[in-house]
C-alpha cells in the first residue's frame, strides 16, 4: 500500500469536469510531479490532497487512514503556493515561525527548528527582512521554510517557481530536490514545465483532461511514452503516420518512403500506426544526386533553428514535416534548401496504434 493514495477521485467544477476516476500513489520519501498543460486538473488534484477541495467521489488515503473528511489544518500538511503567499507585516523569521506559534510549539523547540531552517534554505542573513525586500528566490525559500516548520507528513507544491526567471528556477528547483532528499519528506509537485518535473522527480504522472495519461520515470516518460499526447507534450517528438507492409520484416510505408522499426514486428498487413521518432535519433546527410537511401526520410531543409551547443533542423518530407537534432557544426552544411536524407536506427522509434478517430 503506497504512503499517499487518491483513489477513484472525482471533481467537477459545474459543467467542467476537472478530475475523472483519478488514481495516483506516492511511496513514503518519493518526490512525484504531476505534470500537464493549463486546465488538466493538476492543481485540483493537489488542493484535494490538501483538504482545500472537497472531491465529488473516491478518497484520500494517508498511511493506510482516509483523510477525505479531515479538515485541511488537522491533515498535517504544508503547502508552498505559486504566488509564496507570505505575510508582508511580518519579517521572514517571524513567518518561519508563524504555524510553530499557532500549534503552541514551546519557545525552546521554535528557535531550533526555525535556526535549523534558516540555514537549510541558506538565508540565516535575510532572516530579519521583510517580505518586499527580499528577491523573488527570497520569498520562496522562506515560503518553502515555512512549509517545512511544522515538520509536515507530506510536502505540496503548486507551480512554486513559475513566477521566477529562468536562472533563479534552476538553481532553487534543484535546492528544492537536495532538501527533499535530505528530509525524505513525500512529495506531491505540481508543474507545467517539463523540464522541471522530469529534472527533480523520482517519477512523474503526466495529466490531460483531468485523466492521468502515464506515470513513470524520466527516462520511461521520455524514452516510451504510453500515449500520442504523452509523445507530444514531453519533448518534442516527430510523429509518422504509417501502414505495415511486412510485419515479419517490421516495414512500413510513411508517405511514399519504406522504414524499418524494429517495434512493428509482428504486427498485421495493412494496420495503420503511429511512429515516434526524437529528432536526437536521427541522422542527417546530403543528397547530391537525388537518389534515396533504403529505409531513410527523403525532404529538403526548410528552416535551421540555432539552440546552442544543437541546431535543430526541419525537413519537408512526402510523410510530413520532421525534426532532426544536429550537434551545431554539423549543421552548417545543410543550409535551407538543401535535399537530404534522414535516417534512424530500427530500434530507436516507439510505435503506437493511431487513435480511434484516424
Amino acid at each position: 500500500m503506497a504512503y499517499l493514495e487518491l483513489r477513484g477521485v472525482h471533481k467537477r467544477f459545474g459543467d467542467v469536469v476537472a478530475l475523472e476516476q483519478f488514481d495516483l500513489g506516492l511511496e513514503r520519501g518519493e518526490f512525484v510531479a504531476l505534470l500537464g498543460p493549463s486546465g488538466c486538473g493538476k492543481t485540483t488534484a493537489l488542493r484535494i490532497v490538501a483538504g482545500f477541495t472537497v472531491p465529488d467521489a473516491g478518497a484520500v488515503v494517508l498511511d493506510g487512514h482516509d483523510i477525505t473528511a479531515v479538515p485541511a489544518n488537522r491533515r498535517h500538511m504544508g503547502m508552498v503556493f505559486q504566488a509564496y503567499s507570505l505575510f508582508p507585516n511580518m519579517t521572514a523569521e517571524e513567518n518561519v515561525e508563524f504555524g510553530l506559534r499557532i500549534r503552541q510549539v514551546p519557545p525552546a523547540e521554535r528557535r531550533r527548528r526555525v535556526d535549523a531552517l534558516f540555514a537549510l534554505v541558506g538565508l540565516e542573513a535575510a532572516r530579519r527582512r521583510y517580505p518586499h525586500q527580499l528577491s523573488g528566490g527570497q520569498q520562496q525559500r522562506v515560503a518553502l521554510a515555512r512549509a517545512l516548520a511544522i515538520e509536515p507528513r507530506v510536502l505540496l507544491l503548486d507551480e512554486p517557481l513559475s513566477a521566477l526567471d529562468a536562472r533563479v528556477r534552476v538553481q532553487l528547483r534543484e535546492e528544492i530536490r537536495r532538501i527533499q532528499s535530505r528530509l525524505g519528506i513525500t512529495t506531491l509537485y505540481v508543474t507545467h514545465d517539463q523540464e522541471e518535473a522530469l529534472s527533480i522527480a523520482d517519477r512523474v504522472a503526466v495529466m490531460a483532461a483531468g485523466r492521468i495519461e502515464q506515470v513513470g520515470t524520466a527516462p520511461e516518460i521520455y524514452g516510451a511514452p504510453a500515449t500520442p499526447f504523452v509523445a507530444e507534450f514531453v519533448g518534442t517528438m516527430n510523429r509518422l503516420e504509417g501502414e505495415v507492409e511486412d510485419g515479419t520484416a517490421g516495414r512500413a510505408r510513411a508517405g511514399r518512403s519504406s522504414i524499418v522499426v524494429d517495434a512493428i514486428r509482428g504486427r498485421q498487413r495493412g494496420e495503420r500506426v503511429l511512429v515516434l521518432i526524437r529528432p536526437e535519433s536521427l541522422s542527417v546527410e546530403a543528397l547530391p544526386d537525388g537518389t534515396a537511401p533504403e529505409g531513410a526520410l527523403v525532404g529538403t531543409v526548410a528552416a535551421q533553428v540555432f539552440l546552442g551547443a544543437t541546431t535543430r533542423l526541419k525537413i519537408d518530407t512526402d510523410a510530413g514535416e520532421i525534426a532532426a537534432d544536429l550537434p551545431s557544426t554539423d549543421a552548417e552544411p545543410f543550409a535551407v534548401g538543401t535535399r537530404v536524407a534522414a535516417r534512424f536506427s530500427p530500434g530507436s522509434p516507439r510505435v503506437l496504434d493511431l487513435p480511434p478517430d484516424r
